[in-house]
């Protein structure tokens, strides 16, 4: 378990199924039998090692009579699943009224499909367990959810073209992924911008990062390396961002070059169609 916020909710959930189960007068083994998982899976998941699917709290309702009880946890066990850091952003981006990102080498986890998501997860080193690889994909598609708040947040992206070439997870992987790109591009309140490899000249060469205005008008950075996830909140750290970024976003196509530019490379590049 990665930090002691979502431990404590797993152990809490345990000993709730287990209360249930006793009072049942069931066994784990029949449990587990009557709920279509192992001894082994009900132990672990009322000892808090493991996190249950929505499937296993519903079946384990019904089965216990435990009347929505259990059933109702799901929601605090899907945020348990995600790791810290993108509990800490699925927050942040909630709050945002606007929001900018920029991306050097893949597209931008707000922009990612599943496939395209698991396919960039898959080539981590160390490698990840299937599992880790599972629910770290379900967190980075949780957080798409800012594209969907009411009132709209203000959201562009600008992408440096190697992003749209480079196929993570093969042509067909590739091809949804700039299909996609394509949707969401045609949205209101948000804009994809491409940076094309041959600009001579790029605010950009530090790397990838992200300029948030909140509600209670505060302005964040955020900034992720190899083994950091960082949020910048001093006042002049966080105005060079935005200097950059305002920068980035001139010197890239706009929004609807853009969206031709992307269309282009999918002809380009010769993506199977689905």
């Amino acid at each position: 378990m990665e930090d002691e916020e979502a431990a404590a909710v797993l152990r809490a959930v345990g000993r709730q199924i287990k209360v249930w189960r006793e009072s049942a007068g069931l066994t784990q083994p029949q449990l587990g039998e009557r709920i279509g998982y192992g001894a082994e899976m009900v132990s672990s998941v009322e000892r808090g090692r493991r996190t249950p699917k929505p499937d296993f709290l519903d079946a384990t309702d019904e089965a216990v009579g435990a009347g929505g009880k259990i059933a109702s946890m799901k929601e605090d066990v899907e945020k348990a699943r995600y790791p810290k850091t993108v509990r800490q952003l699925i927050k942040l981006e909630g709050e945002a009224v606007e929001m900018g990102a920029y991306a050097s080498h893949h597209i931008h986890g707000l922009l990612q499909t599943p496939e395209y998501a698991e396919a960039l997860y898959a080539m981590r080193r160390p490698a990840y367990t299937e599992d880790e690889i599972e629910r770290l994909v379900a967190a980075r598609m949780a957080r798409k959810v800012v594209l969907e708040a009411v009132p709209h947040p203000l959201i562009t992206f600008v992408l440096e073209e190697v992003t749209l070439r480079r196929p993570y997870g093969g042509r067909m992987v590739l091809r949804r992924q700039l299909e996609h790109l394509l949707e969401i591009g045609h949205l209101r309140h948000v804009a994809v911008q491409v940076m094309p490899t041959d600009r001579e000249e790029h605010a950009g060469v530090m790397g990838s990062f992200r300029v948030l205005k909140l509600r209670n008008g505060k302005t964040l950075g955020h900034s992720e390396g190899q083994l950091y996830s960082r949020v910048i909140s001093e006042p002049r750290e966080v105005q060079i961002l935005e200097m950059r970024y305002g920068m980035i976003r001139a010197q890239a196509l706009a929004p609807r070059e853009s969206l031709a530019f992307i269309e282009k490379v999918m002809g380009e590049e010769q993506c199977p169609p689905r």
